[in-house]
């Protein structure tokens, strides 16, 4: 257990040190934090911190980096609200907030608050998802290349047939970089088919909400006597909703779903057969990532010295400064990177799933 441990945490890192093309940057080992951030108050606005990742895994590795540097962290909840989130950006910064890492609810909303920021000289850091703005500094995941691993895990198990793509919320430019990933990997474009694929149904979803996105699957089964053979989810919660869909009417494990995030829940439906793949981004260094760029920017306000950063070309046509991480297809058969990276617990992972079935398990 011990070799494997060492072995996966090696991994990792090559996976990360590996994240640098024409539009991704080093990983967060590269984003260094620099110069002491002594005194510095860091403010965290959160677009929704209901959801399992933020405060299990976002937020710890956001504070132990800031904490590491000498920096305060504050934080507050916009709820899932783009309007609540704009007065909430204003907030931390009455609070004394020097440098802002922002959650997006709305990519386009938040805008006139991250200006706002920016004329006032305190840094902005664009947290997982796109903020429009060239002054804000982008660190995320390498999101076209998480909707690209879904799809060619799906396609690995079933590439014909009608497919229905479950998107998560349209102001959310991941969900569109998500869906640019599945056509690099052979999927149709919205609204097209193809002589093997036939797009019967395509949505977004608002606020990736996973009741929404099982109630959208539902129509999708209804409008086609359930002939659905592949579901492209954007993400496990939304795919925990795909599942229970599909399960009412017995074809749970039928139909190969996709996900993202290493939510434990999705990570057991992998296990047990009934999601294809789940795409792992480690927001452990994720986090670690932003909190250390945030403690250099207490230091220095220009976000081209920040440690490990790279330019990406933005569909709105901006080169934004940006660090982008590399994610992990994980599926049944390489379920003990997870396990071996503490991500999750075998009694969580292999919960109801029968021995010896699938690795790890």
């Amino acid at each position: 257990m011990v070799n494997r441990r060492l072995a996966a945490l090696i991994a990792s890192a090559v996976m990360v040190l590996a994240a640098c093309s024409s539009g991704s940057t080093p990983s967060p080992s590269a984003a260094a934090s620099g110069g002491s951030a002594q005194g510095c108050t860091v403010g965290v606005s959160w677009n929704n911190y209901q959801e399992e990742r933020w405060a299990k895994w976002d937020e710890p590795a956001i504070k132990d980096a800031l904490t590491a540097a000498g920096a305060t962290y504050i934080s507050n909840d916009a709820k899932s609200s783009a309007e609540t989130q704009t007065s909430n950006v204003e907030n931390l910064i009455s609070q004394g907030a020097k440098v802002l890492i922002i959650l997006a609810q709305d990519g386009t909303a938040i805008k006139s608050a991250v200006t706002a920021a920016l004329q006032q000289g305190v840094p902005v850091i664009a947290y997982d998802r796109l903020i429009e703005d060239p002054g804000a500094l982008y660190i995320t995941f390498d999101n076209v290349l998480v909707g690209k691993l879904q799809a060619q895990a799906l396609l690995k198990v079933k590439d014909s047939g009608n497919f229905v793509v479950i998107k998560g919320n349209k102001a959310d430019a991941n969900a569109d970089f998500l869906r640019q990933g599945y056509v690099q990997a052979g999927v149709p474009d919205v609204g097209a088919s193809s002589d093997k694929l036939k797009n019967v149904g395509e949505t977004y979803t608002d606020n990736w909400d996973p009741a929404k996105a099982q109630t959208e699957m539902e129509q999708f089964l209804t409008a086609n006597n359930n002939q659905i053979d592949v579901a492209f989810t954007e993400n496990d919660g939304m795919a925990g909703g795909v599942v229970a869909a599909l399960q009412a009417q017995g074809l749970a494990g039928k139909v190969p779903v996709s996900g993202q995030d290493g939510d434990a829940a999705a990570l057991n439906r992998v296990a047990l057969g009934t999601q294809t793949v789940d795409v792992w981004k480690d927001a452990r260094m994720l986090g670690k990532a932003a909190g250390e760029a945030a403690a250099q920017l207490c230091s220095s306000t220009d976000i081209t010295k920040v440690s490990g950063v790279g330019t990406f070309d933005s569909p709105g046509g901006n080169k934004l400064t940006s660090i982008l991480l590399t994610p992990q297809a994980i599926t049944k058969d390489n379920l003990n990177v997870v396990l071996d990276a503490g991500w999750i617990t075998k009694d969580v992972l292999c919960k109801d799933v029968t021995a010896g079935s699938v690795g790890g398990c």
